[in-house]
């Protein structure tokens, strides 16, 4: 029965050492196939990718335009609207002008009448 077990033993250390060597060496086989799975998510992104690069490059002047002219009246009306959940979201009009409606107020609810309280029983 010993003999079996010294067999077993050596034969599962030389496997185990092997396997301890692979890890040491590189990456295990989980590290692989995650570093796989991301090469290939990166090279199915690549053509979005690209194009929001172009989509930036064309959106860039106009954008810093718009920082550079309104940038400072935006500020001055986020300084002075304290709650914005209370309005609509932007409305352009048919003649160009932008509109921000105040949400309706919910109606207020008339307070209940007392009520009588219950008719006390004697025992």
């Amino acid at each position: 029965m010993k003999h079996l077990a010294g067999l077993a033993l050596l034969i599962c250390l030389p496997l185990s050492a092997q396997a301890q060597e692979e890890e040491e060496r590189g990456l295990s086989l989980m590290e692989r196939g995650a570093q796989m799975f991301m090469e290939g998510i990166m090279k199915e992104m690549a053509p979005a990718i690209d194009g929001l690069e172009d989509l930036a490059d064309q959106m860039g002047p106009a954008l810093r335009s718009f920082a550079k002219e309104m940038g400072p009246k935006l500020g001055e009306i986020l300084d002075e609207v304290e709650d914005w959940s209370v309005y609509e979201a932007p409305e352009i009009l048919p003649n160009g002008d932008i509109i921000i409606r105040r949400k309706p107020e919910p109606p207020l609810e008339e307070p209940e009448a007392p009520k009588e309280p219950a008719p006390q029983i004697d025992l």
